[in-house]
Formats: structure tokens, C-alpha cells, sequence
């Protein structure tokens, strides 16, 4: 058996360490996205195209994974990224985010690689790039092509 076999190339839930569980659900929920009714008083899922978003208290993450839980979480190198289909709904998404909460980090703008994208972060701090790449562009599901 190969390890691709073993270790599918599949990223099925994304989970983040937050503060206040119910504020920050309501700072999703105000993005448009649907509580799952999975959802419990102690995680918050959310459907998304191709994956699950997970929000679970930051000390009781930190405890289920098994490392220490440092106190206020730092940028650690992981950003999270929502590719749109155009300039125009990297700026409509942005405009969403920030009266949902979020605090723009770089506003949108052409980038060096052709492309087009700004940042945010959510209201514990999560990092998120929104982006228009006219180079993957999207199948008839809505993924990312990138053949």
C-alpha cells in the first residue's frame, strides 16, 4: 500500500483555538455561514465547499492536542484563504468581514504574482486572505482547478 493511500491528500476540518466560543461563532454566522446542527455548546462547526471549519475553546484545543496552552496566540506562519472570482468580491467579502468584526490587516490590492488579495483578521486574531487568482480558476463544484 503507498503512503498516498494510507495518507490522503485531504484536508477534512480545519479547527480554531478561540476565546469566546459564542462570539466568535456569531462573527461567522455574520459572515453568512450556516451553524452545522452538529454544532454543540462546547464546538461550533460550519460547512464550507470543500472542508469543515471547527471553533473550540482555545485552552480546551491546546489540552485535546496535548500542548501547553501559551496564552495569548501569535502569528504562527498559517494563514486561511477564501479564493473568489473576482477583484470586485475580494472587496464585497472584505466590506462583509469587517462589519461582521473583523480588523483589515491589508487592504486589498494587486500582487506581485498576477493576482489580487488582502487580509484580515477574524476576532481572535486568526489570519484570513481573501484573493482573486486568475490562474486557478474554479470547476463547475466550485473547487479550486489547479490541473
Amino acid at each position: 500500500m503507498t503512503a498516498s493511500n494510507e495518507f490522503p491528500a485531504r484536508i477534512s476540518i480545519v479547527t480554531l483555538g478561540v476565546a469566546d466560543l459564542d462570539r466568535s461563532a456569531g462573527f461567522y454566522e455574520r459572515l453568512g455561514w450556516r451553524r452545522s446542527a452538529k454544532s454543540s455548546p462546547e464546538i461550533v462547526w460550519f460547512r464550507t465547499a470543500d472542508s469543515v471549519l471547527g471553533l473550540f475553546p482555545y485552552e480546551e484545543l491546546a489540552a485535546d492536542a496535548g500542548v501547553p496552552a501559551t496564552g495569548e496566540p501569535s502569528f504562527r506562519g498559517v494563514t486561511l484563504a477564501v479564493n473568489l472570482e473576482s477583484p470586485e468580491r475580494v472587496d464585497a467579502a472584505l466590506k462583509v468581514a469587517v462589519e461582521a468584526g473583523a480588523t483589515v490587516v491589508k487592504p486589498p490590492a494587486a500582487t506581485s504574482w498576477g493576482g489580487y488579495s488582502g487580509y484580515f483578521e477574524d476576532l481572535d486574531g486568526h489570519l484570513w486572505e481573501l484573493a482573486h487568482n486568475p490562474f486557478f480558476p474554479f470547476t463547475e463544484t466550485g473547487q479550486l482547478d489547479l490541473a
